[in-house]
């Protein structure tokens, strides 16, 4: 007597199974921005990156080219992270001076929970910036991104809080400069200063410390 089969069953393993392409990307990458930030781009490799993505390393290759070209998308989630998330404060619905205060609030909060940026930004600048100066992602978001810091420091001087004058670009520069210098040379000054520069109560008074120093330096 011949077996009966469900021919549901039977529809269900014939199918192909279909792959997710968006979901594939994001685990590479989030592979790759871990083993990049831990062992830099020189010793990371694919292999490894494949195997923590969970995928193949043939289609690690046709989602993103070869490591230098993963690397620099690495980059560009990075920096769009960044600009996405500040456009996302709303910088302009209240004063100045409380759009400047949760600009300087973003900054210190994104190195302190993105660790690994400090290291990827290290890496690059190592390489002299040759995958950032290729990209056209970057090319396109950093225009805005520097016209809401100008528009920022122009309500600042229209309500007369700010004084004129004051390059938006530089400014950004400088709050980064305060809080990525702490993070990324913490542990030395630590032993230096004797205290412990990871400890809680000392961030929260280098962020206070970033806040009066970017609030004198605008003032009128």
């Amino acid at each position: 007597m011949p077996v009966k089969t469900d021919s549901r069953e039977n529809t269900t393993k014939n199918q192909p199974v279909r792959r997710n392409p968006d979901a594939s990307r994001e685990r590479i990458l989030a592979a790759a921005t871990e083993i990049f930030a831990a062992q830099g781009l020189d010793g990371a490799r694919v292999d490894e990156i494949a195997r923590r993505a969970g995928i193949n390393k043939r289609m690690l290759y046709h989602y993103f080219g070869n490591k230098d070209d993963l690397f620099a998308a690495v980059l560009d989630e990075l920096y769009e992270a960044i600009c996405t998330e500040s456009a996302a404060l709303d910088l302009m619905s209240d004063s100045s001076q409380s759009g400047l205060t949760k600009l300087v609030d973003f900054v210190v909060d994104f190195y302190l929970d993105n660790p690994r940026a400090i290291t990827l930004l290290n890496t690059e600048n190592l390489h002299k910036a040759r995958h950032l100066k290729a990209s056209e992602r970057i090319r396109a978001i950093r225009p805005p991104f520097e016209e809401m810091l100008d528009a920022l420091l122009a309500r600042g001087v229209a309500e007369g809080k700010f004084r004129d004058g004051i390059s938006g670009a530089r400014l950004y520069i400088s709050i980064v400069g305060l809080i990525y210098y702490y993070l990324s040379n913490g542990h030395s000054l630590s032993v230096f200063f004797d205290r412990d520069l990871f400890d809680p109560v000392e961030i929260a008074g280098w962020r206070a410390h970033i806040h009066e120093m970017v609030d004198r330096f605008v003032a009128v």
